[in-house]
């Protein structure tokens, strides 16, 4: 079984660093626009993105794990049943992501000053150091990217479809998330066939960051389940 961890918006594989280094099997790989050729600029775009990537790495058996955008792609390929596809898993993600209008226009007018304002809501604890951390990761993978990302959280919307989901499913959230609140992994719970949610205390949005142990193990246990 190989877990393929799936990036949010202006972000990096490099955000899954802990569960990817504890997870045998595990790949997390930087989606197109982000430090590689590409400049997806819908969920399905990033979705094909991602297929194309398990054909050319052959994988079989593979279990999905999306942060935020990151989520949202793999649920869209759920959506699609590729044979492949084992199991998903959404953190901090939810079937619809709409993002405030001020948060895209800050982000095409004023990039440097909007991204300090959003990495600000990723942490429960927002500390200096992470908030820094969170504005790189933006800045490395480009406006132009960022605001393509943002652009198609907002577009995306498959919340009449979930009843379709005929795959195992586990969303995880932060306690404490400002962006996507554990209402979104309730949702999923209640409205994709046999799914359950996981919501973990002292964290944010990016509770795999703030909460790194937890969000592991809730992924491992997930995983035991599907053997």
């Amino acid at each position: 079984m190989t877990v393929l961890f799936v990036h949010g918006a202006g972000c990096t594989g490099a955000v899954f660093v802990a569960q990817a280094t504890a997870l045998h099997g595990s790949i997390a790989p930087n989606l197109p626009g982000h430090l590689r050729a590409g400049a997806p600029a819908s969920i399905g775009e990033f979705a094909d993105a991602i297929e194309a990537d398990v054909r050319e790495r052959a994988l079989d058996d593979v279990v999905l794990c999306g942060h935020s955008m990151g989520g949202a792609i793999a649920l869209e390929i759920a959506l699609r049943k590729p044979a492949w596809l084992r199991g998903a898993v959404l953190i901090g993600s939810g079937a619809r992501m709409r993002v405030a209008p001020a948060f895209l226009d800050g982000l095409q007018n004023d990039f440097e000053s909007t991204a300090r304002t959003i990495a600000g809501y990723f942490f429960l604890d927002p500390v200096p150091e992470r908030v820094d951390e969170a504005v790189s990761l933006m800045r490395a993978v480009g406006q132009d990217q960022t605001l393509r990302d943002f652009r198609a959280c907002d577009a995306f919307d498959a919340l009449e479809r979930l009843g379709e989901v005929a795959v195992p499913l586990l969303a995880i959230s932060g306690e404490s998330d400002k962006l996507m609140p554990p209402k979104f992994a309730l949702a999923l719970a209640d409205r994709v066939p046999g799914a359950r949610a996981r919501i973990i205390p002292g964290a944010g949005h990016f509770v795999m960051v703030e909460r790194p142990a937890e969000t592991t193990d809730a992924v491992a246990a997930f995983l035991a389940g599907l053997n």
